[in-house]
């Protein structure tokens, strides 16, 4: 499913004008590069590539502003920070699907698999499971993240220069292809658990459906749910967290009422996890009206709402499972906030743009843990 958050991603550089205006890609007024409107019931769902002058050949290229010297080729592969140049197609298109971002889309299809109480280690349902999260990360992650960029190219020309789109490194036509095959792709594997699952109601196709078009109005105008950091950060959070647990959780048994209210609830962590991202692009939101909470209330007022979405959302979520009775879980669940706390003096709240990378990585497995323990507690 789509969209929480770029786990790791570039720090914001500030360049001169005169570096600026060589780019090979130029920030400019497009004319409407999509639309999205219904008819009868029917809904059509275009991104069209922006103009380009006849006589201008768009090829593929190497980004003159990479950091090539120091670059690394398996960082260019993840989709994050410190990645090499690269020429070669099909590692570009890898990039712009940002590997990195699946991890939390496939440990949400577990805990719903987990939470469901009816998933067992046969070879089918070992099988259904791999491709649900072939679904919820390589195909719709994959095209959530790969749309995201091509609506960002102009803010990354200012923050993220040597990106693939914004450095010319892939052409037009070539992104808005593969945003559509992945798409595709993703809703065709989604109807075929369906089957598989012998659903009379296609609840994974429909829920594969509305993450996408979640994930466009995040990304695209006149929404672009993103320009605000409230709306946009939840969004994203929900994304990540209830869709593919959700999906995971109806592949192998109900959906119900409680479950939908508890992973929402724990999509406000997501939202907490979603604004340290947006400490890197604060110059270029800014540029661009982008009303992120690092913009809108400063980055120090900012950080405290971050770590408070995640700390007070997880807290909430042991009491709930000691109200229901199961306070081992909620004692684990404890366990498991005190070193997240720990690394948000050591490294966020120092810096949160110096060590969002150190933080992310030493923070967030013990909050999906705390996912799986939630989990673990739901299906019994």
């Amino acid at each position: 499913m789509a969209s929480l958050l770029n786990l790791v991603s570039l720090s914001p550089k500030t360049f001169s004008n005169t570096r600026t205006t060589t780019s090979s890609f130029q920030p400019r007024i497009l004319q409407q590069p999509s639309s999205l409107s219904f008819n009868n019931n029917r809904w059509r769902f275009t991104v069209r590539a922006a103009e380009t002058d006849a006589n201008e050949a768009v090829k593929s290229q190497a980004p003159d502003k990479a950091p090539s010297k120091d670059g690394s080729s398996f960082n260019q592969l993840l989709g994050i920070k410190g990645a090499s140049q690269e020429t070669n197609k099909w590692k570009i298109r890898l990039q712009l699907t940002k590997p990195v971002t699946w991890p939390p889309l496939v440990w949400g299809v577990v805990c719903g698999a987990a939470a469901s109480g009816n998933f067992h280690w046969t070879f089918e349902d070992v099988a259904k499971s791999i491709l649900c999260m072939m679904m919820s990360g390589p195909f719709l992650t994959g095209y959530t993240q790969t749309m995201n960029d091509w609506y960002d190219r102009e803010i990354d020309a200012i923050n993220e220069p040597y990106r693939p789109i914004p450095s010319g490194a892939i052409a037009e036509n070539e992104v808005i292809t593969q945003i559509w095959v992945l798409l595709l792709g993703g809703l065709t594997v989604a109807g075929t658990l369906d089957i598989w699952a012998g659903h009379d109601f296609p609840i994974l196709f429909y829920l594969a459906v509305g993450g996408s078009l979640l994930s466009y109005i995040y990304s695209a105008p006149p929404l672009k749910l993103k320009q605000n950091g409230w709306i946009g950060n939840f969004a994203l959070g929900a994304s990540y967290i209830s869709l593919p647990w959700w999906a995971g959780q109806a592949l192998f048994g109900t959906l119900t009422p409680d479950i939908i209210v508890l992973t929402i609830l724990y999509s406000i962590a997501g939202l907490g996890i979603a604004i340290v991202n947006d400490f890197k692009s604060i110059e270029g939101d800014r540029a661009l009206g982008l009303q992120s909470l690092p913009v809108a209330f400063g980055a120090e007022t900012a950080k405290w709402i971050c770590v408070g979405a995640i700390d007070i959302t997880q807290l909430s979520v042991a009491g709930y499972l000691l109200g229901a009775g199961k306070p081992y879980y909620a004692l684990a669940l404890v366990g498991l906030i005190v070193p997240q706390v720990i690394f948000q003096f050591k490294y966020f709240l120092k810096d949160p743009v110096k060590y969002d990378v150190k933080y992310q990585a030493s923070a967030q497995p013990f909050l999906v843990l705390g996912l799986l323990v939630t989990a673990l507690a739901s299906s019994h």
